[in-house]
Parts: structure tokens; sequence; C-alpha cells
């Protein structure tokens, strides 16, 4: 079986990076994991608080999406590391986040992002899905861990 998720409303909406389950990273505290991943896409570090402090997913996203400031030049060969970090700080903060992905057994995790083909499986389902990827990697460290 698949599980597929996308809203922060759906059964498995915890996932999404739009999900409001903040964590604590390098002594500040992240709204979202999406606030965490579109202010690290610049080196301005203004904007980057900037875009931290947005008041909603969609006010990170966009200002995230800005190019008013130069994104960081290696941003491409970055982004999913920053994503891991995120989504690890996410699951690591949340205990019930936490027992939900591991609850999720074998399954494979699937972001249905119409809109997305990196990150989710697009609207064809074609996408690499790297969101959820990622999240199955995760899965499989707490796994491993001892105790």
């Amino acid at each position: 079986m698949t599980i597929y998720f996308y809203g922060k409303t759906d059964e498995y909406g915890c996932f999404a990076n739009t999900s409001s389950h903040g964590f604590t990273m390098d002594g500040r505290y992240w709204r979202s994991v999406e606030h965490y991943y579109q202010a690290h896409k610049f080196a301005d570090a203004a904007w980057t608080e900037r875009v931290r402090q947005a008041r909603t997913v969609r006010e990170a996203r966009a200002l995230g999406q800005s190019r008013k400031v130069p994104i960081r030049p290696d941003w491409e060969s970055a982004r999913d590391q920053v994503m891991v970090t995120a989504v690890r700080a996410k699951i690591d903060a949340h205990a019930e986040v936490r027992q939900q992905l591991l609850d999720t057994g074998e399954e494979t995790l699937v972001e249905a992002s119409p809109y997305d083909h990196y990150w989710g499986c697009g609207a064809d389902g074609s996408g690499a899905n790297k969101l959820g990827q990622i999240l199955m990697q995760i899965r499989s460290e707490l796994r491993s861990r001892p105790g």
C-alpha cells in the first residue's frame, strides 16, 4: 500500500512541510519545515530572518520565492540536505509525528502535490517524490536507533 499525504489537515498531514510542527534549530525557533527551507535559500542574513519570522507558511513561501534577494549560489546542490535537516528536526521535536511515521510500517510515502514534480509526485504521478523519500529514509534511521 502507498500512503499519500499533501494537505496539513489530511490523515498524514503532519508529514507536510506546511504542518504547524515547529522546531528549534541553532538557537532559533522555526514555525514549520517550509519556513526553514524557504529561509535557507538565501545567504542574506536579514532576508533569512524575515522569512523565519513570517507569520504564515504562505508568507514564508512567498518570501522564499521572491527574487528581491539573490538565491545562494549553491542552492541546487544544497537544497536536499536543507530539507533533510528540517524534516529530521521536526520529527525529533514531535513525538506524535515520529510515532505516526514509525506506524507507517514499510509503506511507500508519497507527497501527493499536483504542483511539485521534485518534492512530490506531480499531477501525473511521475515526480521524484523527494520528500517522501526523505521521510522513508528518516523512518529507517529511527528504526535503527538503539533503545
